[in-house]
């Protein structure tokens, strides 16, 4: 009896032994899937940013992306006067510390120029902070696009950011006056007055999200004014 009770308490051991086994690499494989999602899903956006159309008819594989992605856009890291970093790739940032380099995406087809830029965009809205990426024209001051791939919003209401009806509505619009100031993109309460003096950067806004998008024009101020430098040199045509 003392002999069958020990066997059971081994094999119980071996069997909780290997069951976690399984169940760690189990844990390690569906987080590495789940960072190779979150990666796919930003370069997404980034390619969209940047007027790569993907169509309901013709959906984007993992495959696609990545060969997109690796076929036009080229990364480079800036500092805070808006001068390439020489041997640093986006990677080798450091998200966590308050450093002044920042990444920049270019799209770049091969045999042609750089079409327009693009750059991670985030703040909070009402409930969530939102993530995604903003895009001009290679004039550096002409929106080419913009796309969030994360937030919390409301449905239906703040919610809509994420959809192209909004979104659309950036295409075109211009971050500088014509002294060259930065003025950002503003999202407007109702309808934009095409005939007043600052349609050219404001957008229409989205029906009773009004604190989601003042987040949105706060943040996404900010987040140029951290670019300026770059952009200013881009207007300028100064060397970066």
């Amino acid at each position: 009896m003392q002999q069958s009770n020990s066997y059971t308490l081994i094999f119980t051991g071996i069997v909780t032994v290997i069951l976690g086994f399984l169940l760690s690499i189990a844990a390690t494989s569906l987080k590495e899937q789940q960072e190779l999602n979150v990666a796919i899903d930003i370069k997404r956006n980034i390619l969209r940013s940047l007027e790569f159309q993907e169509s309901q008819d013709e959906l984007w594989t993992t495959e696609i992306i990545q060969t997109l992605f690796d076929s036009n856009i080229v990364s480079f890291v800036i500092d805070e006067t808006g001068k390439i970093v020489d041997g640093m790739n986006v990677e080798d940032i450091d998200t966590k510390s308050n450093s002044m380099l920042a990444p920049v995406y270019c799209k770049k087809r091969e045999g042609k120029e750089i079409e327009g830029y693009a750059i991670p965009i985030s703040g909070k809205g009402l409930w969530s902070t939102l993530y995604g990426y903003f895009a001009l024209e290679a004039d550096g001051m002409t929106v080419k696009g913009i796309k969030f791939y994360k937030h919390g919003e409301t449905p239906g209401l703040g919610g809509e950011v994420d959809k192209e009806w909004f979104t659309q509505n950036f295409i075109g619009k211009r971050i500088v006056d014509e002294e060259g100031n930065l003025v950002g993109i503003q999202v407007v309460r109702g309808k934009v007055d095409e005939s007043s003096k600052n349609a050219y950067h404001q957008v229409d806004g989205i029906s009773g999200a009004t604190m989601t998008s003042k987040g949105l024009n706060k943040f996404l101020m900010n987040d140029l004014q951290k670019y300026e430098p770059f952009f200013k040199r881009i207007r300028t045509n100064a060397s970066i």
